[in-house]
């Protein structure tokens, strides 16, 4: 695990993002972790965070031109991004984020900030079923540009309906990458290593899991 990933996975368990237990999801699957990029609400957190997603884009070597923060959550994170990539990285790279509803008045549209051209890299939380990006790839199509790829905080690496995860149908039916800071195997390693019987009773649960539902 490299050191920006278990950088994320402890900032997600300061900031009661990342929590053990049991946990309902949308699919009605009794999951033993949940994930709530919403709890990363200070400025320290969002910075850091930032970094996270920075680097793991530089390291991955992708081009892009533009990057996009999807409503809600994707904005604070784009921006972030964007301040860490420059920051950091040497990387003054444009961003924008749409609106839910079209503005009537002033500049209009559904679009703020940079215009959407070239290679377009998406930056959101999580990826469940797949919609929204197919979503935000239909707005990025009709300004003329083309998707690069998504960079997301988390990997779930569960199967949807199918034997593939909604991840690896979106990369497979747009040819792009999908990259993550971290996924469910991280997430595992992690209580690994850590101490404590509550660390065990959940390293027990993910494992069971991953072996029920994972890709």
């Amino acid at each position: 695990m490299h050191p920006y990933q278990l950088e994320f996975i402890e900032l997600a368990r300061r900031c009661d993002v990342l929590r053990f237990g049991e946990f309902t999801l949308k699919s009605g699957r009794i999951s033993p972790y949940f994930f709530n990029a919403g709890a990363f609400a200070s400025g320290a957190a969002l910075a850091a965070l930032g970094r996270c997603y920075a680097q793991c884009i530089a390291a991955s070597g992708i081009a892009f031109d533009v990057l996009l923060g999807p409503a809600y959550k994707g904005i604070p994170l784009a921006a972030a991004t964007a301040i860490a990539l420059a920051d950091r990285h040497g990387m003054d790279v444009p961003f924008a984020y749409n609106r839910k509803e079209a503005k009537n008045h002033g500049e209009g549209g559904t679009l703020v900030g940079a215009a959407l051209r070239g290679r377009v890299l998406v930056i959101d939380d999580v990826i469940t079923a797949g919609t929204a990006v197919r979503e935000v790839i239909g707005m990025i199509e009709s300004n003329g540009a083309t998707l690069a790829g998504v960079a997301i905080g988390l990997d779930r690496q569960e199967r949807g309906s199918g034997e593939r995860s909604a991840i690896q149908e979106i990369e497979a039916e747009h040819g792009i990458p999908v990259l993550s800071i971290i996924d469910m195997s991280h997430i595992i390693d992690y209580l690994a290593s850590a101490a404590g019987d509550d660390q065990a009773d959940a390293l027990v649960a993910m494992r069971a899991y991953r072996a029920r539902y994972g890709i």
